[in-house]
């Protein structure tokens, strides 16, 4: 159990939360949610320590254990990778280390006896013998092969120091779990690994997510920041977002009767506790569901950008022919003998653990790369946008956001060119900020912007939910389920593959597992094609 009792945190006269009280207790998952700067992180800082709050308390059952997803990446780089998973129970470190400069010693006095006999005794009772045993395991279950396991961390590769920092996390089974965006840099595979291992995790967690496949999957309860307070929901994101929405339809149909809301509401309860996919969960989900009251739903505050795209023509049959394709970056294999057809209508999603593989790829059909051998060709009556992974240097520019986004629009009229910045969320004064000094989230708004202008019936996109709050990402998943042209895309946002895409197409350096037709989903358990992706990183 852990609980925040009256916090508050000023950071001069900018108040980011204001008397919170909440508690979150042993046997549920909380998703913590929010718009980007509401505070998320920052919030998981105080509840863990790391932070001061300005007033208030945190408070935690006697003895609990804290555990925290650590984000430097560089902290630990002369540690073992193995060690560096064990460092995560503090006070089982504390003893093996304790114990070895006992033993190390080269003259043993009676005083160290029995130190040593009281740190083996504790070794002990917190299962010390089992330590790394069950890091190797963890660190195994999350793609950490078993011979990196005795080098130091600064012989890994980033994404692999990041999963070594999850299993940190979860070794030795934490009281308290707080996990700030635990599915970054993680394949497929491995982030339903973690999903079920949060599923089945007795005590608190508490998790920062913008994947909504990932948080409808693991939480029990959503926590929701909004105007410097911690609202507590019951349920997962997904009954979270339509109780939220649905709350807002009825507040604004004043003429319909308390009664017709309640059926409306047990109707919507009913079909939520339906879903849940495992016994543990389903039955305390259920439970939970069917006490809330029409008062114990509200209306969020949230803004979500309205992204349309709309392709000024519709394209020919004849989309686009890859044939031979082979790229080599930096002395590393891309792909090589790529073969691809694209057809009107395709919505390709490019999966796989490398990103530089997808990415290559992109940038040689945007015209951007050009490929060491090979061809694709074009239809004829095709148009194209392109998002890509880093568009830092789009932004460097004095220009504000109506200069520089008309800068992409034929028609140049000043309220034309407003209209499509007010719909990312750009009105007022904010579509006279100066463009260099955008943040992640809203430079991705403003690309999104550029790319609704350009009428394309073709979009590629790069990682596009990169940076973007739940809010936005939501926004764009509905805008690219109903875009009637061709998408070709790469994701790590499970729920976001899965709605948009009708085609998958896995990408590696030796090879390439296409799926015609088909939802992620499918594509993950279809044991022929589980059959072709392991002969491919056999």
């Amino acid at each position: 159990m852990i609980s925040a009792n009256g916090v508050t945190l000023q950071f001069g006269k900018r108040i980011l939360f204001e008397n919170v009280n909440i508690m979150f207790t042993p046997g549920n998952c909380y998703g913590l949610i929010g718009a980007n700067g509401s505070g998320k992180s920052t919030f998981l800082k105080i509840l863990s320590g790391e932070v001061e709050p300005s007033a208030g308390s945190v408070t935690t059952g006697k003895n609990e254990r804290i555990s925290t997803l650590k984000q430097d990446q560089f902290a630990y780089d002369e540690f073992p990778v193995l060690r560096t998973v064990i460092m995560g129970h503090q006070k089982l470190y504390d003893i093996i280390r304790e114990k070895e400069a006992i033993y190390a010693k080269s003259e043993f006095t009676e005083a160290d006896g029995l130190r040593v006999a009281d740190l083996e005794h504790e070794f002990s009772e917190m299962h010390g013998w089992d330590a790394e045993a069950e890091a190797a395991k963890l660190l195994s279950d999350l793609g950490i092969a078993d011979k990196l396991h005795d080098l130091p961390m600064k012989q890994l590769e980033a994404s692999q120091k990041v999963r070594v920092l999850l299993a940190q996390a979860l070794f030795g089974n934490p009281d308290i779990l707080l996990l700030d965006e635990p599915t970054n840099h993680l394949d497929v595979e491995t982030c339903l690994w973690l999903e079920d291992f949060l599923y089945d995790f007795k005590n608190t967690a508490i998790v920062v997510s913008h994947d909504r496949h990932f948080l409808d999957r693991v939480c029990t309860h959503i926590a929701d920041i909004d105007f410097g307070k911690i609202q507590l929901y019951t349920g997962n994101y997904s009954f979270w977002y339509e109780s939220s929405q649905l709350a807002l339809r009825q507040k604004s149909e004043m003429n319909k009767n308390i009664e017709e809301k309640r059926k409306e509401l047990r109707a919507f309860i009913a079909r939520f506790s339906a879903n849940a996919s495992k016994s543990r969960q389903a039955t305390s989900r259920k439970k939970l569901l069917e006490k809330l009251t029409l008062e114990d739903i509200r209306p969020s505050s949230r803004r979500y950008p309205n992204i349309l795209f709309r392709p000024e023509r519709e394209a020919g049959n004849d989309l686009l022919e890859i044939e031979g394709l082979q790229k080599s970056l930096e002395g590393e294999l891309m792909f090589r003998r790529l073969d691809l057809r694209v057809d009107k209508g395709d919505k390709i999603a490019f999966v796989g653990p490398l990103d530089r593989v997808k990415t290559a790829l992109f940038q040689i059909l945007a015209g951007e790369l050009t490929p060491d051998s090979g061809t694709f060709k074009w239809g004829a009556s095709t148009t194209r946008a392109y998002f890509p992974r880093e568009n830092r240097h789009y932004f460097e520019t004095d220009l504000d956001l109506v200069d520089w986004l008309r800068q992409f629009s034929k028609e140049k009229d000043e309220n034309y060119i407003r209209g499509f910045l007010g719909r990312m969320l750009f009105s007022g004064e904010e579509s006279l900020k100066k463009a260099s000094v955008l943040s992640g989230g809203e430079r991705v708004r403003c690309m999104l912007a550029r790319m609704m202008l350009s009428g394309a019936n073709v979009l590629i996109m790069d990682e596009p939910t990169n940076h973007l709050d739940l809010e936005s990402i939501t926004a764009l998943n509905q805008g690219l389920e109903k875009f009637p042209g061709t998408v070709l895309f790469s994701s790590h946002d499970h729920q976001f593959v899965q709605t948009v895409a009708n085609r998958i197409v896995e990408m590696t350096p030796v090879g390439m597992v296409d799926c015609r037709r088909t939802s992620l989903d499918d594509f993950l358990q279809d044991p022929v094609i589980k059959s072709r992706r392991a002969s491919l990183y056999a």
